[in-house]
């Protein structure tokens, strides 16, 4: 079991950036798959970006050269750093954990971001 704590979403005007963390506890944390996914109002959910355990990454097109996924064995904890924030950036984020599907099963109580132009 994992359990999964999202923090750092906001307001935010376009062009401007915001730094989410997510702190994972309950198990191995470094075994494990981290990503974030996001979701805007009347949409599916979608995938952001993804690191696995040994820190290879992934990205979802419309953030690619804008955003960046990290990860902190030591403190448990993956951060996603969004930078040339857009409006239609603007949703739930939620932090993800698995060890082998992609998403995994254990997911974040979501954080919101709004992008205002």
């Amino acid at each position: 079991q994992v359990q999964l704590v999202e923090s750092g979403g906001g307001l935010v005007q376009a062009g401007g950036s915001l730094r989410l963390s997510c702190a994972a506890s309950g198990s191995i944390f470094a075994r494990y798959s981290m990503g974030w996914y996001r979701q805007a109002p009347g949409k599916q959910r979608e995938l952001v970006a993804i690191i696995t355990r040994g820190s290879i990454t992934d990205y979802g097109g419309s953030v690619k050269g804008r955003f960046t996924i990290s990860r902190d064995n030591a403190k448990n904890t993956v951060y996603l750093q969004m930078n040339s924030l857009k409006p239609e950036d603007t949703g739930v984020y939620y932090c993800n954990a698995g060890l082998y599907s992609r998403p995994g099963p254990y997911w974040g109580q979501g954080t919101q971001v709004t992008v205002s132009s």
